[in-house]
């Protein structure tokens, strides 16, 4: 289904971007042993749970997020991508942002790259401009 662990991605933000729970999930594994953990919330695990909590999110609307500053550490039959989200607290035009640290790990199978970890937590105001810019983008 994704040719690379980046189209996975993209295909996850695009998702939440448009609040559809249907592309979402076809980004997540079929499989019982994908975990979810939301800024704040408890382990969500199988797929029937994840699918049920980013339903109920999404039922709210679009979330207008900026994922930035990827980490990405990229093996055979794996990746993870460690980045920060920027999410808008409301849907006003001159909202202010909530940060958090995200890590996302794809794991590659018979249909693809799909998404088998989410784990989001909250991060400083400071997160996209602290001292990042002596990491580089792109890990391998």
């Amino acid at each position: 289904m994704f040719a690379t662990p980046d189209e996975a991605e993209h295909a996850f933000y695009e998702a939440l971007e448009q609040a559809d729970p249907v592309r979402l999930m076809q980004v997540w594994a079929d499989d019982e042993e994908i975990v979810c953990i939301h800024p704040g919330g408890l382990r969500v695990v199988g797929h029937s749970a994840v699918q049920e909590s980013w339903q109920q999110i999404l039922s709210s609307g679009p979330l207008r997020l900026h994922p930035m500053r990827p980490l990405v550490l990229m093996s055979m039959m794996s990746a993870v991508h460690v980045l920060i989200e920027q999410i808008a607290t409301s849907d006003h035009p001159q909202a202010s942002f909530a940060n958090c640290y995200v890590t996302n790990i794809y794991h590659k199978g018979p249909t693809g790259w799909r998404m088998v970890m989410h784990h989001a937590s909250p991060a400083p105001a400071e997160a996209g401009v602290l001292d990042l810019h002596d990491v580089p983008d792109m890990l391998h």
